[in-house]
C-alpha cells in the first residue's frame, strides 16, 4: 500500500521554523477576512440594490375615494394622485393609469387591517399591474405579495414596474404606452375574516428620465385608449358609409355572369401550383416513356 504525504513549503534560508509557521497563519488570516468582508458587501448591497424608494403624493393633488371592482369599472388615476378608499377583506379594488414612454412607475399602497381580536390568523396580500391587454407585469423591486401576521395593524405593499418601451416585438410582453390597471386583492385569507372592514391608502409614483423613444422606435398608437366607465362610444357615420365609386371604375358588363369566389390569395396560388405540377408529370412521363421498337 502507498501512503501520500502532503509537503510542507520548504522554509526560507535563514527563517527558522516557526517563523514560517507565523507567516503561513498570517497569510490564511488575511485570505479568511477578505472572504469575510466580501460576503459582508454582498449581504449589505443586495437589500440596497432590492428596496426602492417609496412615491409620494404630489403637493395639491386631490385625493381619490373611490376604486373600481373589475377592469371594466377601474377608477382612474394620475401619477402622484392619492388614493384612499374603504373596503372589506375580500374585495378586488382596480385602479387605472396611463403610461408614456419611458417612465418608470412605482405602485405603492397600505392596507389598514382590522383590530387583533377580530382576526383568525396571517393573511397574504397582492399587488398586480396589468397592461392595456391584460398582461401581468412583472415587478422588479418591492414587496408584492407580503404576509400580514395577525397582530399586525397594516400591511404595506410595492411594485416598481420596468420602464416603458416606445415599441417592442408582437411576441414580447415588454411594457408599452397606454392604459395599465392596478389590482389589490388578499390572495391567501382566513375565511372567517371576508367582509371586515379595511382601508387602503395607494398612490402610484413616476419618474422619467426625458428620453420618449428610450429604443429608438415608436408606436403608432397607444396599446389601450383610457377607460371611461359609463360613457357610450359613439361610432363615425362615415367609416360605415362606403366611398362612392369613381365614373371610371364602373363595371364594363363582360363578366358579370361570373361569380368569382371570395378567396384569399393562398387558395388561388395552391390551385395553379397544383395545375403547373400535373403538367409538369404529363410532360415529364412522355419524354422518359419508352417507346416500342419495329425489329
Amino acid at each position: 500500500m502507498r501512503t501520500t504525504s502532503t509537503r510542507m513549503p520548504a522554509p526560507a534560508p535563514g527563517m527558522t521554523s516557526g517563523a514560517a509557521s507565523g507567516v503561513t497563519l498570517a497569510r490564511t488570516s488575511v485570505r479568511r477576512a477578505a472572504v469575510v468582508l466580501a460576503a459582508a458587501g454582498i449581504a449589505v448591497g443586495l437589500p440596497a440594490a432590492a428596496s426602492a424608494e417609496t412615491p409620494t403624493p404630489s403637493p395639491g393633488a386631490a385625493t381619490v375615494n373611490k376604486a373600481g371592482t373589475s377592469f371594466l369599472t377601474a377608477a382612474g388615476i394620475s401619477p402622484g394622485q392619492p388614493v384612499r378608499v374603504g373596503a372589506s377583506i375580500g374585495d378586488y379594488l382596480y385602479w387605472s393609469f396611463t403610461a408614456k414612454a419611458g417612465e418608470t412607475h412605482h405602485v405603492a399602497a397600505t392596507v389598514s387591517l382590522p383590530t387583533a381580536a377580530t382576526r383568525q390568523g396571517d393573511s397574504t396580500w397582492t399587488v398586480e399591474v396589468f397592461d392595456g391587454l391584460r398582461r401581468r407585469q412583472a415587478c422588479v423591486a418591492g414587496a408584492q405579495t407580503p404576509v400580514a401576521a395577525k397582530a399586525a395593524a397594516s400591511v404595506e405593499l410595492d411594485c416598481e414596474l420596468r420602464q416603458v418601451r416606445s415599441w417592442a416585438e408582437p411576441w414580447s410582453g415588454d411594457p408599452l404606452p397606454g392604459t395599465y390597471y392596478v389590482r389589490l386583492s388578499g390572495s391567501s385569507l382566513p375565511e372567517q375574516e371576508l367582509g371586515l372592514p379595511i382601508e387602503v391608502s395607494l398612490v402610484v409614483g413616476v419618474e422619467s428620465d426625458g428620453d420618449t423613444k428610450p429604443e429608438g422606435g415608436d408606436l403608432k398608437q397607444p396599446l389601450a385608449m383610457p377607460v371611461e366607465p359609463g360613457k357610450v362610444v359613439v361610432e363615425d357615420p362615415t367609416l360605415s358609409t362606403p366611398p362612392a365609386a369613381a365614373a371610371g371604375d364602373e363595371d364594363d358588363g363582360w363578366f358579370d355572369w361570373v361569380r368569382w369566389p371570395d378567396l384569399s390569395s393562398r387558395w388561388y396560388w395552391t390551385i395553379g401550383g397544383g395545375i403547373l405540377a400535373a403538367v409538369a408529370g404529363v410532360v415529364g412521363f412522355a419524354l422518359t416513356r419508352p417507346r416500342n421498337r419495329v425489329s
